[in-house]
């Protein structure tokens, strides 16, 4: 069987065009959002895996770089954190996980309206940035999906490293296959990795036993300083600039906590807030079923998905936090006051069977 036979239907068409599309550029930067997770991170390497199939001269970029706990993870090449040098003149770009100009970085948004450029993703937010095609699908659990589907289309087999890449990314964006987005289609893709040989336990390994003990301790001071709002309904923790220091710990250690919130018992909606600078918060959103964090995001200029968001405040921390909490509150009281009155709706009665009498067969 062809690799194109694994391709899922809805995906198949649109995936095979941004192959013919891939074909027509070279000098290609390669590049996902600024400080990249395991999904821009892990589409990006298999990115340059493809584009190196396909005899493409490719770099891959990252803004301000790769976060410190995948030091462990083969990249196809060096991963360059500026522009300002480039190995050739970058004429094409691919972007991946990105919906934004703005979230690729100063440089590469600056450079992007004079580069062809295609653009993956399934953020929510937008139809893609790029001008020689786009694939933006809100529905893919990950970016990598997306990209192991393209490869499929190349009729380039899933694996070796480039399984590895896509699973990063299909296990980041599912939270390890936990997430209401891990869809039939993406356990199909996974047990196709694993089949080809993808190594999983071990990629589990290297993400989740590789703690430095500046998280280790980060961790355990957040745990503390954690505490429920909204009559238990939230799981909200801020983090100052000095707990991270003190602790002997990087900003990318926080990676994951806000999951953490979640666990707590009766919460809908769990947040985490960290103070980039005084007058500059970020704050994440997470939530389960149908608390939808991402509208939430939305009121204050943020974005991303049904139920993980995030964004910017503008503000010192306290002053965001009450915002953040302010903004949480407002959507659960309009959501419990949705919900009761669909409850007074009364529902229409059944409409009642017409009932047939047998009748007799003439002899």
């Amino acid at each position: 069987m062809q690799q194109t036979d694994s391709i899922p239907a809805p995906f198949a068409a649109k995936a095979h065009q941004i192959v013919e599309a891939l074909k027509q550029m070279d000098q290609i930067v390669v590049a996902g959002h600024v400080h990249p997770d395991g999904d821009a991170a892990g589409s990006v390497a298999a990115i340059g895996h493809i584009l190196r199939a396909m005899g493409k001269e490719f770099m891959l970029y990252a803004a301000p770089g790769l976060p410190g706990y995948l030091d462990f993870f083969p990249m196809p090449a060096i991963v360059h954190t500026t522009l300002a040098h480039p190995p050739f003149t970058p004429k094409c770009a691919v972007l991946l996980d990105c919906g934004e100009p703005d979230r690729l970085g100063s440089e590469l948004s600056e450079l992007l309206p004079y580069l062809d450029s295609v653009n993956i993703d399934h953020h929510l937010g937008g139809n893609g940035m790029g001008n020689r095609a786009n694939w933006v699908v809100t529905e893919a659990a990950a970016t990598a999906q997306l990209v192991a589907y393209l490869s499929m289309a190349a009729d380039l087999p899933l694996t070796g490293d480039l399984s590895l890449a896509v699973a990063l990314g299909l296990i980041t964006d599912t939270g390890g296959f936990c997430h209401g987005n891990t869809s039939a289609e993406v356990l199909a893709l996974a047990s196709h990795l694993v089949g080809n040989g993808c190594n999983l336990p071990w990629l589990r390994e290297q993400l989740d036993n590789n703690w430095s003990l500046g998280r280790w301790r980060l961790w355990g001071l957040l745990m503390e300083n954690s505490r429920v709002e909204q009559d238990g309904q939230v799981g909200f923790c801020q983090v100052q600039l000095e707990d991270i220091r003190r602790c002997q710990a990087l900003k990318e250690d926080l990676e994951g906590f806000v999951e953490q919130l979640r666990r707590l018992r009766n919460v809908k909606v769990a947040a985490l807030l960290r103070e980039d600078s005084p007058q500059l918060c970020k704050f994440s959103l997470r939530s389960y079923g149908d608390i939808d964090v991402r509208s939430i995001a939305a009121k204050m200029n943020g974005g991303g998905h049904f139920n993980a968001a995030g964004g910017t405040l503008r503000m010192p921390l306290e002053e965001a936090g009450k915002e953040l909490l302010r903004h949480i509150g407002l959507y659960l009281t309009s959501q419990k006051a949705d919900a009761e009155e669909q409850a007074q709706c009364p529902k229409p009665a059944p409409q009642a069977k017409k009932q047939t009498k047998n009748r007799a067969k003439p002899k």
